[in-house]
């Protein structure tokens, strides 16, 4: 059986160290000063090193997974290059969610719809069962309607997720890089990047997957603890 992602232990090392190492270790004087360039270093390898640590357990990788990974590597080079405009960060933040998006609208262009494989599959729900009610119903067609009008919602609250980021970072990224200044708003933005970006997406994709089973249950006749897997 695949070990499961422990979510307390990952808003741990992904937020809390690296934001408190961000915000309080990164002035230049202080017993435990660590200096603009050295508190970047080690905040940002908090969630590189559970991202490697997570993937060896897990056995397994995705796309989401290598852009995020990327993306903290990237903000840590940037972060150490003093002649970079904070503008830039801004862009970068707002790219993941817009590249997820963009990922998830061709997969649904071509037939290979990224959502589905990831909120409705085996591993969540009992598609099989599922899937053989909807045969016998005949409600295939109006089921896959379902998950295209889902996946577009999920579009939407990437879209969303990519403004909020890019705006997010504008407000509050306003010192140049390499500096006391810089490192602390970065932290305060990677705090308050879960409260004002991750909390309305993820709203958006409850709703989207509560929207989808109460689909299943008028296609099959299934109540929920019938196909959702504990």
């Amino acid at each position: 059986m695949k070990k499961k992602e422990n979510q307390f232990v990952s808003l741990i090392f992904n937020i809390v160290i690296p934001v408190l190492i961000m915000t309080k270790l990164s002035g230049t004087e202080g017993r435990f000063a660590l200096g603009p360039a050295y508190s970047l270093i080690i905040a940002v390898s908090f969630p590189l090193i559970y991202g490697l640590y997570h993937f060896v357990q897990a056995k397994k990788v995705n796309f989401i997974s290598v852009l995020g990974f990327a993306s903290v590597l990237l903000t840590g080079v940037m972060g150490l290059l003093t002649f970079i405009d904070p503008f830039w960060f801004a862009i970068k933040e707002a790219a993941v969610p817009a590249i997820i998006a963009i990922v998830v609208l061709f997969s649904i262009y071509y037939n290979h719809n990224i959502v589905q494989k990831i909120l409705f599959n085996d591993e969540i729900m009992d598609m099989e069962r599922v899937n053989e009610l909807l045969k016998q119903n005949k409600k295939n067609e109006l089921f896959e309607k379902t998950i295209t009008q889902a996946s577009y919602w999920v579009v939407v609250s990437f879209i969303v997720s990519s403004i909020l980021n890019f705006t997010l970072a504008r407000v509050i990224l306003t010192a140049q890089p390499g500096t006391t200044e810089f490192t602390e708003q970065l932290g305060t933005m990677n705090g308050l990047s879960f409260p004002v970006i991750a909390v309305p997406c993820t709203i958006i994709l409850v709703v989207v997957m509560f929207f989808v089973f109460k689909k299943i249950k008028e296609y099959t006749g299934l109540q929920l603890e019938d196909f959702v897997k504990k």
